[in-house]
């Protein structure tokens, strides 16, 4: 028995370093109990098998029964893992690869230290945990992504399997076959760790050339976005230029009307002042009313308030907004601007029982707070991102332009759809 000792210790180790492959490898389908008591299964039907070939001194006959015997345990237990078919076999192939490569340079290194019996089992225990340190650690997320893509990888493994196992196969003394064939079998174990590695790195550096791609993606939309909207906001400003040259008009004919209604006043003319002022009401003066200090909001609020208005949607508008702002007061306003029309939009939308209406309310407390409230269709929906989404051509332009000045200022930016109710809310 204790000739066999460093022969099961051996054999312990390269069983129990397959099950954690595969288990490291693998997606489980049920709980980790349950695997683990399956993976105790094959491991202990493995080192029985061990067990017998070491009593009756034949590790050809071993080496032969491993490759065997795990390939039908492996495939008994394949339906507790989540993986297809294929990408369960490639998985497979890939553990046998690396067992393979593990056994062949723990056999040669330990022919050149003292003890070969004991080094061999303590280079096993060390090279298997370095590949399993690796491949949970560092490689297995790109290792996942090789097994998604198996089609374009599986030959590699299955090549380096089949060399690995015509020197087994093909062996009449497996002990004799490692040592003369050494050389050739470190080539291919240096062939198969630069084909994995390649694998690998390619997988790593495409990742990295997406995410790049996607991030300049995304910047170059958001500038897309800003500059389309501050596009649309130019015939907006317009139109708010002359909402300020209606107000000034206005204030200039009611000054001078206050003083001949003064003067016919103190003359005692009550009979012309009141034709006068019926006169004035027959006139429809459009004027705009300031809702905050800052005058580019203001226009903005004053605009879509009207147009609201003008489509019989009730609008309830409380603003704290100072003139000077710690972001760029027009950019602010554009984000004003988007956001009612949006609400204008929805509300036009409606179907005949709902009431329309927007509730728009901002306050300074060191910052803005912005809450924007309006009903909406039951078709209205948020992302996975909790952004707004729409199914319409060339709509959401706005909500984008919204999105990437919440990020540019690094903002809060909230939007919520409950029972019928749209409300976003920024915060800056």
């Amino acid at each position: 028995m204790k000739e066999l000792f460093p022969d099961l210790v051996r054999a312990a180790i390269s069983t129990t370093a397959n099950v954690l492959l595969m288990m490291t490898l693998l997606q489980p389908r049920y709980s980790k109990k349950i695997t683990l008591l399956t993976m105790f299964g094959i491991l202990a039907a493995d080192l029985g098998t061990a067990i017998y070939c070491y009593l009756s001194r034949n590790l050809t006959l071993l080496s032969k029964l491993d490759v065997i015997l795990f390939a039908v345990l492996c495939f008994a237990v394949r339906p507790l893992f989540k993986d297809t078919f294929m990408q369960w076999l490639f998985s497979y192939l890939t553990v046998q690869n690396i067992s393979d490569v593990v056994i062949i340079l723990s056999f040669i290194g330990s022919r050149h230290l003292p003890y070969p019996v004991y080094a061999n089992s303590l280079l096993r225990f060390i090279l298997f945990g370095v590949f399993l340190l690796i491949l949970s650690r560092r490689v297995r997320p790109l290792y996942r992504q090789a097994v998604e893509h198996w089609t374009a990888y599986f030959a590699v493994a299955l090549s380096i399997y089949l060399t690995f196992n015509y020197y087994v196969l093909s062996s009449d003394d497996i002990v004799v076959t490692l040592t003369e064939q050494g050389i050739p079998l470190l080539l291919v174990i240096f062939i198969s760790l630069a084909a994995y590695g390649s694998i690998f790195l390619s997988l790593k550096n495409l990742q990295q050339e997406f995410q790049i791609k996607e991030e300049n993606r995304k910047m170059q939309a958001e500038r897309d976005y800003l500059q389309l909207a501050a596009r649309n906001m130019s015939r907006r400003l317009e139109l708010m230029a002359e909402v300020s040259e209606q107000n000034s008009r206005a204030a200039h004919d009611r000054h001078h009307f206050n003083n001949v209604l003064l003067e016919l006043l103190e003359e005692g003319k009550t009979d012309q002042a009141q034709a006068l002022l019926q006169s004035q009401n027959q006139v429809v003066h459009q004027i705009s009313k300031v809702y905050c200090e800052n005058s580019a909001v203001n226009a903005a609020v004053c605009h879509y308030t009207d147009l609201a208005e003008q489509e019989g949607i009730k609008t309830e508008i409380m603003l704290d907004i100072p003139s000077n702002l710690s972001v760029d007061a027009l950019e602010f306003s554009m984000v004003v601007s988007n956001l009612m029309e949006n609400a204008v939009q929805a509300c036009k939308r409606l179907p005949e029982e709902q009431v329309p209406y927007l509730r728009f309310t901002c306050r300074y407390v060191g910052r803005l707070l912005l809450e924007m409230e309006n009903p909406c269709g039951n078709n209205s929906m948020l992302d996975e991102c909790g952004y707004p989404v729409t199914a319409e051509e060339n709509h959401g332009i706005g909500s984008k332009s919204v999105i990437a000045f919440a990020k540019k200022y690094d903002g809060e930016l909230i939007y919520k759809i409950e029972n019928s109710i749209f409300q976003v809310r920024l915060l800056i």
